[in-house]
Protein backbone atom coordinates (compact mmCIF):
# COMPACT_ATOMS: atom_id res chain seq x y z
CA UNK A 1 0.00 0.00 0.00
CA UNK A 2 2.71 2.58 0.70
CA UNK A 3 4.48 2.07 -2.90
CA UNK A 4 1.31 2.84 -4.01
CA UNK A 5 0.91 5.87 -2.08
CA UNK A 6 4.14 7.08 -2.57
CA UNK A 7 3.92 7.55 -5.97
CA UNK A 8 -0.39 7.61 -6.30
CA UNK A 9 0.41 4.59 -8.56
CA UNK A 10 -1.37 1.45 -8.37
CA UNK A 11 0.52 0.13 -10.67
CA UNK A 12 3.69 0.96 -8.21
CA UNK A 13 5.26 -2.22 -6.74
CA UNK A 14 8.60 -2.80 -5.19
CA UNK A 15 9.85 -6.57 -5.39
CA UNK A 16 12.22 -5.77 -2.47
CA UNK A 17 11.23 -4.10 0.86
CA UNK A 18 11.81 -4.47 4.55
CA UNK A 19 10.83 -2.87 7.66
CA UNK A 20 13.01 0.34 6.96
CA UNK A 21 11.73 0.86 4.06
CA UNK A 22 8.24 0.38 4.66
CA UNK A 23 8.13 3.15 7.52
CA UNK A 24 10.51 5.44 5.17
CA UNK A 25 7.83 5.08 2.67
CA UNK A 26 5.26 6.03 4.74
CA UNK A 27 7.02 9.13 5.84
CA UNK A 28 5.26 12.46 5.53
CA UNK A 29 5.27 15.57 7.36
CA UNK A 30 2.87 16.33 10.69
CA UNK A 31 2.31 19.80 11.20
CA UNK A 32 -0.31 19.06 14.03
CA UNK A 33 0.83 17.54 17.48
CA UNK A 34 -0.54 16.05 20.60
CA UNK A 35 0.82 18.07 23.88
CA UNK A 36 2.53 14.67 24.89
CA UNK A 37 6.16 16.24 25.51
CA UNK A 38 9.01 14.70 23.81
CA UNK A 39 11.21 13.07 26.71
CA UNK A 40 14.72 13.09 27.06
CA UNK A 41 15.04 9.74 26.29
CA UNK A 42 13.44 9.99 23.17
CA UNK A 43 15.74 12.95 22.53
CA UNK A 44 18.96 11.19 22.99
CA UNK A 45 17.76 8.17 20.55
CA UNK A 46 17.39 10.55 18.10
CA UNK A 47 20.81 12.38 18.65
CA UNK A 48 22.50 9.21 18.82
CA UNK A 49 20.79 7.80 15.54
CA UNK A 50 21.74 11.53 13.98
CA UNK A 51 25.63 10.97 14.70
CA UNK A 52 25.14 7.67 13.27
CA UNK A 53 24.49 9.02 10.19
CA UNK A 54 27.96 9.58 7.66
CA UNK A 55 30.17 12.66 8.27
CA UNK A 56 32.74 14.20 5.55
CA UNK A 57 35.90 13.06 6.45
CA UNK A 58 35.03 12.57 10.25
CA UNK A 59 34.99 16.16 10.74
CA UNK A 60 31.45 15.79 12.16
CA UNK A 61 30.33 19.65 11.67
CA UNK A 62 27.03 20.15 12.87
CA UNK A 63 24.87 20.95 16.02
CA UNK A 64 21.64 20.44 17.23
CA UNK A 65 19.80 22.99 19.67
CA UNK A 66 16.87 21.44 21.49
CA UNK A 67 14.20 24.29 22.24
CA UNK A 68 11.07 23.46 24.54
CA UNK A 69 10.94 26.46 26.14
CA UNK A 70 7.15 27.83 25.15
CA UNK A 71 8.75 31.63 24.92
CA UNK A 72 11.54 30.54 22.91
CA UNK A 73 9.60 28.54 20.75
CA UNK A 74 7.49 31.64 20.09
CA UNK A 75 10.37 33.56 19.02
CA UNK A 76 11.59 31.25 16.83
CA UNK A 77 8.28 30.53 15.11
CA UNK A 78 8.30 34.84 14.03
CA UNK A 79 11.48 34.82 12.88
CA UNK A 80 10.42 31.40 10.79
CA UNK A 81 7.49 32.58 9.06
CA UNK A 82 5.02 32.99 11.94
CA UNK A 83 4.20 28.80 11.02
CA UNK A 84 1.92 27.40 14.25
CA UNK A 85 3.48 24.27 14.46
CA UNK A 86 6.93 25.20 15.88
CA UNK A 87 5.02 26.96 18.53
CA UNK A 88 2.53 23.93 19.23
CA UNK A 89 5.60 21.39 18.78
CA UNK A 90 6.53 19.84 22.07
CA UNK A 91 10.00 20.10 21.12
CA UNK A 92 12.10 21.93 17.56
CA UNK A 93 15.50 21.23 16.68
CA UNK A 94 17.36 23.52 15.52
CA UNK A 95 20.52 21.69 13.23
CA UNK A 96 23.67 23.93 12.83
CA UNK A 97 26.12 23.56 9.89
CA UNK A 98 29.06 24.12 12.71
CA UNK A 99 32.31 25.25 11.80
CA UNK A 100 33.04 26.76 15.22
CA UNK A 101 34.20 23.48 16.85
CA UNK A 102 37.54 23.74 14.54
CA UNK A 103 38.31 27.00 15.76
CA UNK A 104 38.08 26.22 19.15
CA UNK A 105 39.97 23.12 18.45
CA UNK A 106 42.66 25.55 16.41
CA UNK A 107 42.51 28.41 19.71
CA UNK A 108 43.01 25.24 22.21
CA UNK A 109 45.88 23.91 20.20
CA UNK A 110 47.60 27.12 20.95
CA UNK A 111 49.76 27.26 17.79
CA UNK A 112 48.81 30.37 16.70
CA UNK A 113 47.17 29.21 13.29
CA UNK A 114 43.54 29.58 11.97
CA UNK A 115 42.21 27.18 10.11
CA UNK A 116 41.78 29.37 6.99
CA UNK A 117 39.87 26.50 4.87
CA UNK A 118 36.66 26.78 6.89
CA UNK A 119 36.65 30.49 5.09
CA UNK A 120 35.72 28.03 1.32
CA UNK A 121 32.08 26.99 0.06
CA UNK A 122 33.17 23.27 0.08
CA UNK A 123 33.91 23.59 3.87
CA UNK A 124 29.98 25.76 4.24
CA UNK A 125 28.49 22.84 1.96
CA UNK A 126 29.89 20.02 3.74
CA UNK A 127 28.91 22.08 6.65
CA UNK A 128 25.03 22.02 5.84
CA UNK A 129 24.98 18.83 3.82
CA UNK A 130 26.79 17.12 7.60
CA UNK A 131 23.50 17.66 9.07
CA UNK A 132 20.69 17.47 6.53
CA UNK A 133 22.35 13.65 7.17
CA UNK A 134 22.75 13.39 10.68
CA UNK A 135 18.61 15.30 10.58
CA UNK A 136 17.10 12.72 8.48
CA UNK A 137 19.25 9.94 10.32
CA UNK A 138 16.94 11.58 13.18
CA UNK A 139 13.57 11.75 11.28
CA UNK A 140 14.04 7.86 10.73
CA UNK A 141 14.27 7.34 14.32
CA UNK A 142 11.27 9.53 15.30
CA UNK A 143 9.35 8.06 13.09
CA UNK A 144 10.03 4.25 14.26
CA UNK A 145 9.66 5.28 18.07
CA UNK A 146 6.23 6.88 17.00
CA UNK A 147 6.74 10.36 16.71
CA UNK A 148 6.18 12.76 13.95
CA UNK A 149 8.27 15.49 12.58
CA UNK A 150 8.45 18.46 10.01
CA UNK A 151 11.48 20.29 8.67
CA UNK A 152 11.83 24.19 8.58
CA UNK A 153 13.67 26.10 5.73
CA UNK A 154 12.10 28.65 6.99
CA UNK A 155 14.63 29.26 10.03
CA UNK A 156 17.22 30.25 6.67
CA UNK A 157 15.12 33.96 6.21
CA UNK A 158 16.46 35.95 8.61
CA UNK A 159 19.97 33.79 10.38
CA UNK A 160 21.36 36.46 12.06
CA UNK A 161 18.06 37.04 14.09
CA UNK A 162 18.24 33.68 15.00
CA UNK A 163 21.85 32.85 15.61
CA UNK A 164 21.45 35.45 18.26
CA UNK A 165 18.42 33.69 19.70
CA UNK A 166 20.29 30.64 20.08
CA UNK A 167 23.51 32.52 20.96
CA UNK A 168 25.49 30.40 18.13
CA UNK A 169 28.99 31.44 18.21
CA UNK A 170 30.69 32.82 15.16
CA UNK A 171 31.40 30.26 12.39
CA UNK A 172 27.93 28.61 12.89
CA UNK A 173 24.70 29.14 11.05
CA UNK A 174 21.09 27.40 11.17
CA UNK A 175 20.62 24.84 8.30
CA UNK A 176 16.73 24.08 8.96
CA UNK A 177 14.73 23.37 11.86
CA UNK A 178 13.30 20.23 12.89
CA UNK A 179 9.61 19.90 14.75
CA UNK A 180 8.85 16.82 16.59
CA UNK A 181 6.13 15.59 18.44
CA UNK A 182 3.35 13.05 18.54
CA UNK A 183 0.68 13.13 15.59
CA UNK A 184 -2.24 14.33 15.86
CA UNK A 185 -4.33 11.86 14.81
CA UNK A 186 -7.00 14.12 14.05
CA UNK A 187 -4.69 16.30 11.68
CA UNK A 188 -6.13 16.01 7.95
CA UNK A 189 -2.75 14.74 6.02
CA UNK A 190 -1.36 11.56 3.78
CA UNK A 191 1.36 10.57 2.09
CA UNK A 192 2.47 13.05 -0.39
CA UNK A 193 3.33 12.34 -3.88
CA UNK A 194 6.85 11.99 -5.02
CA UNK A 195 7.72 12.12 -8.85
CA UNK A 196 8.05 8.67 -10.56
CA UNK A 197 11.42 7.15 -10.45
CA UNK A 198 11.62 7.72 -13.98
CA UNK A 199 12.08 11.46 -13.63
CA UNK A 200 14.80 10.74 -10.91
CA UNK A 201 16.31 8.11 -11.72
CA UNK A 202 19.27 8.03 -14.88
CA UNK A 203 21.29 5.22 -16.01
CA UNK A 204 24.92 5.20 -16.62
CA UNK A 205 24.18 9.20 -18.34
CA UNK A 206 21.52 12.12 -17.44
CA UNK A 207 18.21 11.75 -20.07
CA UNK A 208 16.62 15.09 -19.65
CA UNK A 209 14.13 14.31 -21.88
CA UNK A 210 12.93 10.79 -21.07
CA UNK A 211 13.13 12.03 -17.08
CA UNK A 212 10.93 14.97 -18.14
CA UNK A 213 8.20 12.93 -20.49
CA UNK A 214 6.78 11.80 -16.87
CA UNK A 215 6.16 15.17 -15.59
CA UNK A 216 2.76 15.85 -16.91
CA UNK A 217 1.54 12.17 -15.46
CA UNK A 218 2.67 13.84 -11.99
CA UNK A 219 1.29 16.58 -12.49
CA UNK A 220 -2.05 15.73 -12.76
CA UNK A 221 -1.05 13.13 -9.36
CA UNK A 222 -0.43 15.90 -7.20
CA UNK A 223 -2.65 17.99 -8.37
CA UNK A 224 -5.44 15.89 -7.46
CA UNK A 225 -3.47 15.32 -3.93
CA UNK A 226 -3.48 19.05 -3.57
CA UNK A 227 -7.07 19.54 -4.47
CA UNK A 228 -7.87 16.80 -1.25
CA UNK A 229 -6.07 18.69 0.88
CA UNK A 230 -7.10 22.48 0.10
CA UNK A 231 -3.44 23.80 -1.67
CA UNK A 232 -3.89 25.38 -5.27
CA UNK A 233 -2.03 23.83 -8.09
CA UNK A 234 0.21 21.45 -9.72
CA UNK A 235 3.57 20.47 -8.94
CA UNK A 236 4.85 22.65 -11.43
CA UNK A 237 3.02 25.75 -11.35
CA UNK A 238 3.99 25.78 -7.38
CA UNK A 239 7.39 25.06 -8.12
CA UNK A 240 7.64 27.57 -10.53
CA UNK A 241 6.39 29.75 -8.51
CA UNK A 242 8.44 29.17 -5.38
CA UNK A 243 11.66 30.00 -7.07
CA UNK A 244 9.91 32.71 -9.48
CA UNK A 245 12.52 35.40 -8.13
CA UNK A 246 14.36 36.62 -5.13
CA UNK A 247 10.98 37.75 -3.84
CA UNK A 248 9.95 34.32 -3.60
CA UNK A 249 12.31 33.31 -1.33
CA UNK A 250 11.15 34.99 1.95
CA UNK A 251 14.57 36.61 2.69
CA UNK A 252 17.14 33.80 1.63
CA UNK A 253 18.16 35.61 -1.51
CA UNK A 254 20.53 37.12 1.05
CA UNK A 255 21.63 34.05 2.58
CA UNK A 256 25.41 34.40 0.90
CA UNK A 257 25.72 38.27 3.09
CA UNK A 258 24.04 36.83 6.34
CA UNK A 259 26.52 33.53 6.41
CA UNK A 260 29.55 35.80 5.68
CA UNK A 261 28.15 37.91 8.67
CA UNK A 262 27.95 35.04 11.17
CA UNK A 263 31.79 33.88 9.77
CA UNK A 264 31.02 31.93 6.77
CA UNK A 265 32.21 33.52 4.17
CA UNK A 266 31.66 31.10 1.41
CA UNK A 267 34.68 32.36 -1.21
Amino acid sequence: MTITARYADPAATLHVTSEIVTLQLAHRSVRRFTPRPVTDDELAALVAAAQSASTSSNLQAWSVVAVRDPQRKARLAALAGNQRFIDQAPLFLIWVADLSRVHRLADAAGTGGVPEGTDYLESTILGFVDAALAAQNAVVAAESLGLGTVFVGAVRNRPEQIAAELGLPPHAAAAFGLAVGTPDPTEHAGIKPRLPQGAVLHHERYDAAAADAHIPAYDERLGAYNARHGLPGTWSERVLARLAGPQSLSGRHRLREALANLGLPSR
